[in-house]
């Protein structure tokens, strides 16, 4: 990846470690769950090895990541056609799915000697275009699935029930399967963030 070395080197942790929680959440829940958990945990892993610094490492050909996110765009892009239930979801993977795509094709363009992780700036009106749109997309994104992550004021929290458990002490059942959809969605959030910085490299 082209721009600074710190930079690289915080993008791989952060998507990486998002990679290896949805890898692990692959190991259970319903096959649709398990089926989400692997694409995303896809997207985290390979974004990671995107942003490896070009300094530090040799990059894969820009080959491979044309295959692998032009099939994962694909297989979005058929889950957003056919999964009416998730569809918007599935949608937002294929856009995601399409930027780690433009970046590998912007890859597979530059110059030999430019060749890493990420293309040097293109200069390519509709490459720049491209790289706008995906750029609001997922500022938009990152700010939206932000503020639905954020705690609701104390006025709008339910009042706490001792039948419910819904506000319960600490440890109490069930703080596990209520906190899980949260994680998962902080990973996106992490992984939005993480394609608005590598997009700013294109």
């Amino acid at each position: 990846m082209h721009g600074p070395e710190p930079v690289g080197w915080m993008l791989v942790a952060l998507c990486g470690a998002v990679g290896a929680y949805c890898l692990r959440r692959t190991r259970g829940g319903t096959p649709g769950q398990r089926r989400e958990a692997a694409g995303e945990a896809v997207m985290g892993l390979g974004m990671a090895v995107m942003a490896l610094p070009a300094s530090a490492v040799d990059p894969p050909p820009p080959a491979v990541f044309v295959a692998l996110f032009g099939a994962t765009a694909g297989y979005g892009l058929a889950l957003v056609l056919f999964d009416g239930e998730h569809r918007l979801h599935h949608l937002h993977h294929t856009v995601g799915a399409l930027a780690m795509l433009h970046m590998a094709l912007a890859m597979a363009a530059a110059p030999a000697p430019a060749h890493g992780h990420h293309a040097a700036p293109s200069a390519h009106p509709a490459s720049a275009a491209a790289t706008g749109a995906l750029l609001v997309y997922f500022a938009l994104y990152t700010l939206l699935a932000g503020a639905r992550l954020a705690p609701a004021p104390d006025s709008l929290r339910l009042p706490e029930t001792a039948a419910s458990g819904v506000r319960g002490g600490r440890g109490g059942r069930g703080a596990g399967p209520r906190r899980a959809p949260e994680v998962a969605a902080a990973c996106r959030l992490a992984m939005g963030i993480g394609m608005f910085a590598m997009l700013l490299t294109v």
